[in-house]
């Protein structure tokens, strides 16, 4: 499969940081995010880098019985990388992909091996995803045995006719039964996601289903806004006029009547897409990603960043497997990120929380036009005062329109 990933630098085959990577390794919050790219099926909407069986066919080292093994060696190459500083790992992340088609047990495994080699930090998130019909009470019991803390499972809508045209294969009930079984094992944490804007999906249908997830319990919820990604099948299908192209206009009046119902039941915004019951209910390991801490992703196609230095891996999991067996880092191509790349990214980033942007990472004109966002209604003009830029709920419709006037 010919990549397309972005050219970027040429990365070290023994997988090395440069010495700036390195300073102050271990000060800052650390995560491992684990890509498991195994599918039973390609739902229409997904351009994730997933594989089904029929994709990978008899390709040596791609096989998910040979995943847990390659994800041991490269996390090797990681703590060789990361030198003698203390890390200890605040969270991991297994996805995919559906992580779930692997034995607990080799999950399990992957996970042990992080704890002897970095160490779980006290309290450490350890969250997998799952598809609802991926899990059962026995394999559930076994992830949370094998340290599993959180889960955060697929259920996109309620409705029939809306997952079919998402080609999502799990029947409408099934993300509920699954919230059950997984508080019963005693996973700490429970997340249910959503998407919102598929052709068909009336605001009825949307509103049955946010409510049907409420009625399930989980303590996290996040619901996207379906973006048509180029190269799937569902982009071949309204190129073709089978479907049409989600309606802005809809979009939003689901994303406030979500919010309006979130908000209702005791569920707080907490990013743009995601709500949670508590503080400690939101996904640590994303505000890792939100805040450019420190992260090393592990699996075909997984993207880092330590200190300013972002890289990613070759996209196949032949081809992954193939540089791990040969003792060679598997990562494609790194970058290292400038001051100004950094606080443009910090701006795109956290302008999304609802802890808001501080406004010292603007420049003159940024904080110009967050002084008129605050004055158009689009932030709070609280927050501004005390020197953070939140937005309200008018102006997280229109983040991006916020952040092009931020970054002019």
């Amino acid at each position: 499969m010919p990549s397309t990933l972005p050219d970027g630098s040429p990365a070290p085959a023994d997988g090395s940081l440069p010495p700036a990577a390195l300073a102050g390794v271990g000060s800052r919050p650390f995560g491992v995010y684990l890509h498991v790219p195994f599918c039973t099926t390609r739902c229409g909407y997904c351009d994730f880098n997933t594989y089904t069986a029929d994709e990978l066919g008899s390709a040596p080292g791609a096989s998910r019985a040979s995943w847990a093994d390659g994800a041991i060696a490269e996390l090797r190459i990681a703590r060789r990388a990361l030198g003698d500083a203390d890390v200890p790992v605040a969270t991991v992340f297994v996805g995919g992909g559906t992580p779930t088609l692997l034995p607990p047990a080799e999950l399990g495994k992957v996970l042990r091996f992080i704890d002897d080699e970095f160490g779980l930090a006290p309290g450490a998130e350890v969250t997998t995803e799952a598809n609802p019909e991926s899990v059962d009470a026995t394999s559930l019991a076994q992830l949370r045995e094998a340290g599993f803390t959180r889960i955060s499972i697929g259920m996109q809508s309620v409705r029939p006719h809306v997952l079919a045209v998402l080609d999502r294969v799990h029947t409408p009930g099934r993300p509920a039964g699954a919230v059950a079984e997984a508080k019963r094992a005693g996973f700490e944490h429970v997340s249910l996601d959503l998407i919102y804007g598929t052709p068909g999906e009336s605001v009825a249908d949307w509103r049955d289903s946010v409510e049907t997830a409420l009625a399930a319990g989980p303590d996290h919820v996040s619901a996207y806004a379906l973006i048509v990604e180029e190269g799937t099948r569902l982009a071949a299908r309204m190129a073709r006029g089978e479907l049409p192209l989600p309606d802005d206009d809809d979009q939003a009046d689901k994303y406030v009547l979500a919010d309006e119902l979130l908000t209702a039941a005791g569920y707080a915004w907490y990013e743009l897409s995601n709500w949670a019951t508590s503080a400690a209910a939101r996904c640590r390991h994303n505000e890792l990603y939100w805040t450019g801490a420190d992260w090393w992703g592990v699996g075909p196609g997984a993207h880092s960043h330590v200190g300013g230095t972002r890289w990613w891996n070759v996209k196949h999991p032949a081809a992954w497997a193939s540089r791990l067996a040969a003792g060679s880092s598997p990562a494609y191509a790194r970058e290292m990120l400038d001051a100004e790349t950094q606080r443009v990214e910090r701006v795109l980033l956290e302008v999304r929380l609802a802890t808001g942007l501080p406004l010292d990472a603007l420049d003159d004109d940024g904080r110009r036009a967050a002084a008129q966002v605050v004055a158009d209604g689009l932030a709070d003009d609280t927050a501004h005062a005390d020197g953070r830029l939140v937005l309200t709920r008018r102006g997280r419709l229109l983040a991006d329109a916020v952040v092009r006037d931020l970054l002019p």
